[in-house]
């Protein structure tokens, strides 16, 4: 293994994308957005709810689905308190998932495809690299700025949803076990998904554009957990959110293994 021209090329390719709007402004704004926008909109929401009966009356409604460990451990909360503390918690618990998928696409979206737009890709399949040396620099190019971008994201949303549980309930809720698992054992499966998938996708495309937003089929399993769990058809747990992790890990170990299997430098050049 060509170490040494593996790691020149993901370094480039994580400096290219870190430079390019495209890439970049979605690595910003949507972790901004989802780590900090929405916990602060609930905590401001929850605050002036807490002062209102009737909202209290309502949110209570949405307590009653709880699991009953959930209950007793925050049976001391009235229901305003303890549905921001079940929202931050367990409902917001897929959304973060969308991170390391997002992160992990946008930028294996600009891996070929990138290089093609800007005709570089002759340059790259000329480097003294094997078939799988190539792809596997292109996946290390992505894994790294998504794995950073996953565990940055699962820190500032730590801290801002334990700020804002000190400010409505007098409490710190973060991190337990299960958004420990969701940030180092599902979010590495699922940045590894997003970006097998796009990079697959970017070296059959010939735009960034194209490959990501074949990519962002990929979302499209999270969309259904979020609108599943909003709708009490399902309650994660530390164990599904393991079998969900081991799930998608098989799901790596096959699209990894197709792509090694099928990628070819010299059918890149066909495309172009």
């Amino acid at each position: 293994m060509n170490w040494p021209a593996v790691w020149a090329i993901a370094h480039k390719d994580v400096s290219v994308a870190l430079r390019t709007r495209a890439v970049a402004l979605p690595l910003l704004i949507v972790p901004l957005v989802l780590m900090v926008g929405i916990p602060v909109a609930i905590g401001l929401i929850s605050g002036m709810a807490n002062q209102m009966a009737a909202a209290e009356t309502q949110i209570g409604e949405l307590t009653q689905a709880m699991p009953p460990e959930f209950a007793s451990r925050y049976a001391g909360l009235n229901d305003v308190q303890t549905g921001l503390v079940y929202f931050l918690v367990y409902l917001f618990a897929p959304m973060y998932l969308v991170l390391p998928l997002m992160a992990s696409a946008v930028v294996a979206a600009d891996s070929f495809a990138g290089e093609k737009e800007r005709r570089t890709l002759e340059a790259l399949v000329y480097t003294p690299t094997t078939d799988r040396e190539l792809l596997l620099a292109k996946v290390l190019g992505a894994l790294i700025p998504g794995a950073l971008v996953s565990l940055g994201g699962f820190v500032v949303y730590t801290i801002v949803a334990n700020g804002v549980a000190l400010s409505v309930v007098g409490m710190l809720i973060l991190p337990n076990t299960l958004w420990l698992l969701l940030a180092f054992f599902v979010g590495p499966a699922a940045v590894t998904l997003g970006l097998g998938v796009t990079v697959i996708a970017s070296a059959r495309v010939n735009s960034f554009q194209e490959a990501y937003q074949i990519s962002s089929l990929v979302i499209l399993p999270v969309v259904l957990l979020v609108v599943g769990q909003a709708m009490g058809a399902i309650l994660l747990s530390n164990w599904l959110v393991v079998l969900f992790g081991i799930v998608l890990w098989g799901a790596d170990a096959i699209v990894l293994s197709f792509a090694a299997a099928s990628f070819r430098r010299t059918a890149l050049m066909a495309r172009i």
